[in-house]
């Protein structure tokens, strides 16, 4: 069914930037084969041909469901970029049509710069599927005179490049839904849990931080903004037919939200004791260390926010010595992971 919208929704864009002149609806009825197929000419239209006619449905309902049908498909398209115009005719049918001049993309200028940032961001990713779509983009720019073949730095084989992988199975599908802006479902299991529990979310935003992808969205079930980790969503995410709830905001704070969890945004410290040769991204943020004759190191880091849940991260590696609240918390929660 979505593979003949298509096809339908492609043929009318087609029919209606091919014409020279207004077409009617009738016109256009009996000129794309799905609304003949599936209506036949309708009035005026000559000899029946189709399965419609040969069912005999060709009536004032099966009228009433081809306009009902092509307004949704015009609408459609209409979503979709293409500017279609009105015209009233001398016969005193509305026309449509879709100019050219009116549909046709602004030429791309790129300065060196602008187009050395694209070079490299096609470079990125690993995925085969966003690396053909990238891939095709560039050797577009190229053909269209773009300077990314002479412009590009990344090419010598010495140099380094950049990747984010994206392994997690959940990456595809939540891209998918937030660019269609479909709700999805799935089963997330947060860090202090024993097992995932079933979350319904309105897919906004995947943005990479601290080697991790997450997920921004609206958490129907909590009725607020919530950020997922893709790695800590197990089972299928299954999207469902349904418009969003909640407003998309401009700016989704992903990366602020996660660096409150690390302490990024914290105002006091905490002392803890780390393994020896473990917990390098913790290293990464003491603010003083002090190696200890026991095989540990004693570290001063922030503290704030989900300081407690990046804790429980590093297991037995990790013993926390204060504040005494934020060693109850973490005690807390590698309770509530043994109890499963």
């Amino acid at each position: 069914m979505a593979i003949a919208k298509a096809e339908r929704l492609m043929n009318l864009a087609l029919c209606l930037l091919g014409t020279r002149r207004p077409l009617s609806k009738r016109e256009l009825r009996s000129s794309i084969e799905a609304y003949l197929e599936a209506f036949g000419p309708g009035n005026g239209g000559g000899a029946g041909t189709g399965a419609a006619l040969r069912s005999g449905a060709v009536t004032s309902g099966g009228d009433e469901s081809f306009n009902r049908m092509f307004e949704r498909d015009k609408e459609d398209l209409r979503e979709l970029g293409l500017i279609i115009e009105t015209v009233d005719m001398l016969d005193g049918d509305t026309g449509y049509l879709a100019r050219r001049d009116s549909n046709r993309l602004p030429a791309i200028t790129l300065d060196a710069a602008e187009a050395a940032a694209l070079g490299l961001a096609a470079k990125v990713w690993q995925q085969a599927r966003l690396a053909g779509a990238a891939s095709g983009a560039l050797q577009k720019l190229r053909a269209a005179g773009m300077p990314l073949a002479d412009a590009d730095p990344y090419e010598s084989p010495g140099a380094l490049e950049p990747r984010i992988a994206a392994h997690e199975a959940a990456f595809e599908p939540l891209m998918l839904a937030a660019r269609d802006r479909r709700p999805v479902v799935f089963d997330y299991r947060k860090s202090n849990a024993a097992r995932p529990e079933q979350r319904h979310v309105e897919p906004w935003t995947l943005e990479f931080c601290r080697g991790h992808w997450y997920l921004a969205g609206w958490d129907r079930d909590r009725g607020a903004e919530r950020v997922f980790r893709l790695s800590r969503i197990t089972g299928k995410v299954r999207s469902r037919a349904a418009a969003f709830t909640a407003p998309v905001p401009d700016h989704v704070t992903v990366r602020e939200t996660v660096e409150s969890w690390a302490g990024e945004n914290a105002t006091a410290t905490a002392r803890i004791k780390l393994r020896a040769g473990h917990g390098y991204p913790l290293r990464a943020k003491a603010l003083t260390t002090h190696a200890l004759t026991d095989g540990w190191d004693e570290l001063e880091v922030p503290y704030g926010h989900g300081l407690d849940a990046w804790l429980v991260e590093f297991g037995p590696d990790v013993i926390v010595l204060e504040p005494a609240e934020l060693r109850a918390d973490v005690i807390e929660r590698l309770r509530a992971v043994a109890k499963g």
